[in-house]
Parts: C-alpha cells; sequence; structure tokens
C-alpha cells in the first residue's frame, strides 16, 4: 500500500518509517527540512519519498494525501520555548493539532483513503480508578489534553458521519527501550513508570492498524507493561490488531 505519515520527522513518526519502510510504499510528511535534524544523530537520515507541508494548510494537506492507500496522523505541535507554548495566547497549537488534524480528515474523505490510523494520547492508570475503555476518556484539563481528547472526538464524528476507518492509538509516554531513552532523551533507568510504550511497539501496532482487514473505528491504549491490563483495554488492543510487545522495558524497572 502507499502509506502517508504525517509528523514523520517525530520521536514516533521516525520509528514508524522504519517500521513501515519495506512491506508498504511511505510517503513522509513534515513541515520542512529542518523538522529532520533533531533525530538525526539518532536514526539517521530518511532517504525515502519526503513531502514538506504544513498541515494548517488544507491545500497543502490534500496534496500530501493524494494517491495514498493509508494516512497515519502522527503530527502534533511541540511545545518550544519563546513560543507561547501550550498557552491560550497561541493559536498554533490549535492550528497544528485541530486544524491540522481536520485537514488529514476531510482529505483522505474526499480522496477515499481506506485507512486513518491516529495517533492519540491518554493514561494508562484512570487518576479516579476507572478503567479506560475505548469509551473512557481522559478527564485531565490542561490544554494539551483538551486538544488529544477534541483529536479522538473528530475521529468518531468522521467516522459516523462518513464511514471513514480509523483506529485511534492511545499512547501515554513514548520512550525507546532499545536506546534506554525518553522523547526529550532523557535516560530511562529508575524512572519506571507503567504508561510507557516503546516506539518500535507503537510503530509495530501502527502498521498492523494499517493492514488489518475489517477494523471500522478503533480506540485502542497502548502500554508495554503486562500490569497495564488491569487499568486499561491494552490486552483487547493486543487481540485486535494481532500485537506483540517486544520492547524490553523490564530491563529499566
Amino acid at each position: 500500500m502507499k502509506v502517508t505519515v504525517f509528523g514523520a520527522a517525530g520521536w514516533a513518526g521516525r520509528a514508524m518509517l522504519a517500521n513501515l519502510r519495506g512491506p508498504h510504499e511511505v510517503r513522509a510528511v513534515d513541515y520542512g527540512p529542518e523538522a529532520w535534524d533533531n533525530l538525526r544523530e539518532i536514526d539517521g537520515d530518511w532517504e525515502g519519498e519526503t513531502v514538506h507541508a504544513d498541515i494548517r494548510d488544507y491545500e497543502a494537506v490534500h496534496a500530501a494525501v493524494e494517491g495514498s492507500d493509508a494516512v497515519v496522523h502522527a503530527a502534533v505541535y511541540s511545545a518550544r520555548s519563546g513560543d507561547g507554548g501550550y498557552g491560550p495566547a497561541n493559536d498554533q497549537s490549535y492550528l497544528v493539532n485541530l486544524k491540522g488534524l481536520y485537514n488529514v480528515l476531510e482529505a483522505s474523505h474526499l480522496l477515499g483513503v481506506a485507512r486513518i490510523v491516529h495517533i492519540g494520547s491518554c493514561h494508562v492508570e484512570h487518576p479516579k480508578g476507572v478503567f479506560f475503555d475505548s469509551e473512557v476518556r481522559r478527564p485531565d484539563g490542561s490544554l494539551y489534553a483538551v486538544h488529544k481528547r477534541l483529536q479522538e472526538e473528530m475521529c468518531r464524528q468522521m467516522h459516523e458521519a462518513f464511514g471513514l476507518r480509523i483506529v485511534v492509538l492511545r499512547p501515554c509516554y513514548i520512550v525507546d527501550s532499545r536506546l534506554g531513552l525518553g522523547k526529550s532523551g532523557y535516560d530511562l533507568r529508575g524512572r519506571w513508570n507503567t504508561g510507557w510504550v516503546c516506539r518500535h511497539d507503537l510503530a509495530e501496532a501502527c502498521r498492523l492498524a494499517v493492514e488489518r482487514e475489517g477494523l471500522e473505528f478503533e480506540v485502542l491504549n497502548m502500554a508495554g507493561a503486562e500490569e497495564a491490563d488491569a487499568f486499561c483495554n491494552r490486552r483487547y488492543g493486543m487481540e485486535v490488531l494481532g500485537l506483540e510487545y517486544r520492547g524490553d522495558l523490564d530491563q529499566y524497572r
């Protein structure tokens, strides 16, 4: 299949490119050449098809999606010092996270994309002890949390309105068990958290979600630790996708 990945230069996106490449023809989309600088020392250069597109620009998104059989939406606004971060005065977080996702979903709808995978976000353990299944939304109220919940609802709405086949994957903390690093480069030793998922396992879940027949709309929590089964629908996600978690997180307990 032709799979287009938005947010391809990011922490999760780079793992997705490595996983999807080979079985599929991959188009990597991010905002510009500078997006690839941050992880070059870790992940090297991406030599496949690359498109630079502003996800806030519908026409640019439509052009990037055209010709795709499946789309993976892993783009997210990254708060940077000096630009307002996730604050009410900074419109860029809204435009990237909300308008950007809408642009991807609308273009996918109009172009007849067969499968969409959206990388959401959610706790593994609910702060009030409620079991997280697909119907239990994240309850926290930071602007980032509000955006991620609204993204999930947007996916649900577009599925119900137009029949888009969408799988929402809900990681909490995305780490790299192979390198022993967290997203911001911190050492995993001594920082164990039940919410961890290795980015390579998340990438595998993403590929399986693209390939799996019969999925209409699913919301699946992603967590690498077995004890997460007691808190969220991790086990259900493994069964639905045929996923086996391979990242060795136990070494960092």
